[in-house]
């Protein structure tokens, strides 16, 4: 595990960064301001420290299409990607107009005549067109979804690498699988492995829960003790590079009855509805049908959601099913795909797979083994 600030590899930063450069054009975005972290190490490729918890808004990081240069908030040089010089930091300021003096001199700032920020706060929603007095400050966080939502092959590999470290992470959780073992224990487990890895920040702490066997849905609130016969889920994931890997598999805790064996039957023909769901043009309501189409009620989670830095775009729920049939996938997404089927009196069987959405179809990029395939 290293312990120096690297930045983000070359070949990473320059094609998420001419991604952005597209849909600023797509746009007409003559600047795009990023507030939140996910957006601001997209733009920049610049891991950044102190940030953690909640923080009012703020410009974090600045890319002028003119010029093609970014502009970033930092108190320091190290980790600091080679293209963004000394003179295009600025450090933190307690009067924000002392920050709005700095933005406006930057180059192309009093020219500009279309601002896109992914955030903004009331304070700011005054002080920016002092920075930018010739432009129209416009929402932002639609050209940086567009660009995010589609993987270059440089990011899908350093999600493999996030991944690799979330499943080494469920191996020993489930090695330590066993009546009598506790969620609590079976976490900091699954946790330890994932740090020892080379990954110290998890992307939940809620790694490892008894199913229950009265109410579709549970997630861990106690330290519960594993009992013989138990259905118990693990939901290992990490924030590594920037980027989240998760994988989530369900193991019975000793011998499976017919009963377990039955539902997870039915899990593997949610799964392959699933898989069959994941193709180039379909619309991401397809991952809806799915369920109904294996005869399964749709479960109380998010079916699909997007995986990147941060929880990209589709979120696919019920509760969200219109904007689900506009939504189409294409080749490069990356999704985060659940299956979920619950059975009165034996548990849950839950699985959480990244899928890659391929031109030819879908890549499943974990390869834990599920039960009964070990």
């Amino acid at each position: 595990m290293a312990t120096e600030i690297l930045p983000d590899d070359r070949a990473l930063r320059a094609g998420r960064r001419e991604r952005v450069l597209a849909q600023m054009h797509a746009h007409d975005l003559d600047v795009l301001i990023a507030g939140r972290q996910a957006n601001a190490r997209y733009l920049s490729g610049a891991p950044q420290l102190w940030v953690a918890g909640t923080r009012p808004f703020g410009p974090v990081a600045l890319l002028m299409r003119q010029t093609g240069a970014v502009h970033l908030h930092s108190t320091w040089d190290e980790g600091m990607p080679e293209d963004i010089p000394h003179e295009n930091l600025y450090e933190t300021m307690w009067d924000p107009r002392n920050l709005i003096a700095v933005l406006r001199d930057i180059e192309g700032a009093a020219t500009a005549r279309r601002v896109g920020t992914d955030a903004l706060s009331p304070a700011f929603a005054e002080l920016l067109p002092v920075a930018f007095p010739n432009a129209e400050i416009v929402d932002g966080e639609l050209a940086f979804r567009a660009a995010r939502r589609v993987k270059t092959a440089p990011e899908i590999e350093t999600m493999r690498a996030g991944l690799r470290v979330a499943e080494q992470g469920l191996a020993a959780a489930l090695a330590q699988l066993a009546p009598g073992a506790t969620e609590q224990g079976l976490a900091g487990v699954l946790l330890e492995a994932c740090a020892a890895g080379g990954v110290s920040t998890p992307a939940t702490q809620d790694a490892a829960w008894v199913t229950a066997r009265d109410h579709p849905w549970r997630r861990a609130s106690a330290d519960r003790e594993v009992q013989e016969g138990d259905l118990v889920a693990f939901s290992s994931g990490v924030l590594g590079d920037g980027y989240i890997g998760e994988v989530g598999r369900t193991w019975p805790a000793g011998p499976a009855t017919p009963a377990v064996e039955k539902l997870y039957g039915r899990w593997n023909r949610v799964w392959e509805k699933l898989l069959q769901a994941c193709r180039p043009g379909a619309p991401a309501s397809g991952l809806l049908d799915a369920y109904l189409d294996a005869g399964e009620p749709l479960p109380a989670v998010p079916v699909a959601r997007g995986l990147g830095m941060g929880f990209d775009p589709p979120v696919v729920t019920p509760a969200l099913r219109g904007t689900a049939d506009a939504e189409q996938l294409e080749p490069g997404m990356v999704l985060a795909v659940t299956g979920y089927v619950w059975a009165e009196g034996v548990g849950a069987v839950f699985g959480r797979d990244a899928v890659l959405i391929g031109d030819d179809g879908p890549q499943v990029l974990t390869s834990s083994p599920h039960w009964k395939q070990q």
